[in-house]
């Protein structure tokens, strides 16, 4: 067995991925779902994709965590200015959330929790840290006391300085918000008492109506599905401090145990070279990138084919980019597919052809050189002169990291879809009846969703876009 290795975030140097056990446990802090998902969060997910299909296919037996935060300040906020209840809001987002991972590619988690289906392992484990006086209360509030644990700031290097910065606003006041929650200096929140504007947002507790802090939330469950200690943790680098410096701080401070082995996180994604923001309007989602005549594929090899721990630009300029280099790919694929249907999570027992390409993924997860190899090789090649065991071996290669990669190749002669045939037949009829806006309308429905309608005299053909 071939061994995967990447960065750990709290050793700072490459490690060696060995399984402790039957399966290897991975948590993944999901989306906040408040709103629609946007590009630079679907970089993570992406990522973290790879990741799991790689250790599938490497035989590692991953089992996934992916939670969804469905109760802190945003959601509580934005439900009450929709109208909805907490519970129709988030669900509402979910849902979404879980449409777009599925158009992307993203493989389900094996277990999904929510936040708020889980108070009551917050509210215990916020009992252990009162009694072991890592924690206390103040006005019906809990607060991790951050100078009981010595461990501090082992994941980001946070120090002293920086924790009295974070602990005030620009105007000096007590920051209160669930991403830098502090009570004195450092402190931060694990039970928020009610407050008028969380409307009927509240549960009891022992120290009164209120709600978790956000931090808590991820320990609880990840705890609670896969044990007190966890052979890997990742998310965005954003989420490095403070919520998985406070996760670790809580974990181990309850349980006494090492919470996680090996932490793994993402680069930002920049938008034309700038940072994402709502104010420059470039926080751009999965149906903005379709409206634009993207497909959701695209989307995913442009978000996963850069380094993951380097930024990477995303420009509409790298989007064509990505959609050339999949049609390169669908024609090797459509080839490769006579000799073998094999196209699932199957490892190759040797490497002949793209071995050099399966390393680069096992080095640290690095996709642009995996993607640099497996063009430099196949448009190298001459299969015609291969024999008919070589062709099947190359083929299952190519499968091979095609799952890996979580590539969809949509090949040339590939069927077209009735809801897509049917739109064009009442455009037919629209245009036959002269009713050219409907027609208008209609085909540019059908070229969003990736298809072109060429007309004749008497009829029309459709074909891929």
């Amino acid at each position: 067995m071939k061994y995967l290795t990447l960065h750990n975030t709290l050793t700072k140097r490459l490690e060696r991925i060995v399984p402790k056990g039957e399966r290897f446990t991975i948590y993944f802090c999901g989306p906040t779902v408040y709103n629609y998902a946007h590009i630079g969060n679907f970089r993570t997910y992406l990522i973290e994709d790879v990741l799991v299909r790689l250790l599938k296919l490497a035989g590692y037996r991953p089992f996934v965590a992916r939670n969804i935060t469905d109760v802190d300040d945003k959601t509580i906020r934005d439900s009450q200015k929709s109208g909805m209840t907490l519970a129709e809001f988030t669900k509402k987002y979910s849902d979404i959330f879980r449409e777009d991972c599925a158009k992307l590619n993203i493989l389900p988690p094996d277990i999904e929790p929510r936040a708020a289906a889980h108070i009551g392992e917050q509210i215990a484990m916020i009992r252990t840290l009162i009694e072991r006086n890592h924690a206390y209360e103040s006005e019906n509030s809990v607060y991790f006391r951050v100078g009981s644990f010595e461990n501090y700031g082992c994941l980001s290097n946070v120090g002293g300085r920086e924790l009295q910065t974070q602990a005030f606003d620009s105007a000096g006041k007590r920051n209160m918000a669930d991403e830098y929650e502090r009570e004195d200096a450092s402190d931060f929140v694990l039970w928020k008492a009610r407050k008028p504007e969380d409307g009927e947002n509240f549960w009891e507790s022992p120290w009164g109506e209120g709600r978790p802090g956000w931090h808590i939330e991820c320990s609880a469950m990840a705890i609670k599905y896969l044990g007190e200690t966890i052979d890997l943790h990742g998310g965005g680098v954003d989420l490095c401090f403070p919520h998985h410096e406070n996760e670790i701080a809580q974990s181990e401070a309850c349980t006494g145990k090492q919470f996680v082995r090996h932490w793994m996180h993402i680069a930002h994604l920049m938008v034309d070279g700038a940072k994402m923001a709502k104010s420059l309007g470039n926080m751009h989602t999965l149906r903005d990138i379709e409206e634009a005549g993207f497909t959701a594929d695209t989307l995913r090899y442009c978000l996963v084919s850069g380094h993951y721990r380097q930024p990477l630009n995303f420009t509409m300029n790298g989007l064509h980019a990505a959609d050339n280099a999949l049609k390169k790919l669908a024609k090797y694929d459509e080839n490769f597919s006579k000799f073998s249907k094999n196209s699932g999570p199957s490892l190759p027992t040797t490497w002949l052809f793209l071995g050099e390409a399966y390393d680069a993924l096992l080095n640290d997860l690095n996709v642009p050189l995996c993607l640099g190899n497996l063009f430099k090789v196949l448009g190298s090649m001459d299969i015609s002169e291969f024999s008919f065991d070589q062709k099947i071996a190359l083929a299952e290669e190519f499968f091979a990291l095609k799952y890996a990669l979580g590539l969809r190749l949509e090949r040339e002669n590939a069927p077209i879809p009735g809801d897509i045939w049917a739109l064009a037949n009442v455009r037919w009829q629209a245009k036959m009846q002269k009713n050219y806006t409907l027609a208008d309308e209609l085909r540019i429905r059908i070229e969003k969703a990736g298809w072109l309608v060429n007309d004749a005299q008497t009829s029309f053909t459709i074909v891929k876009k």
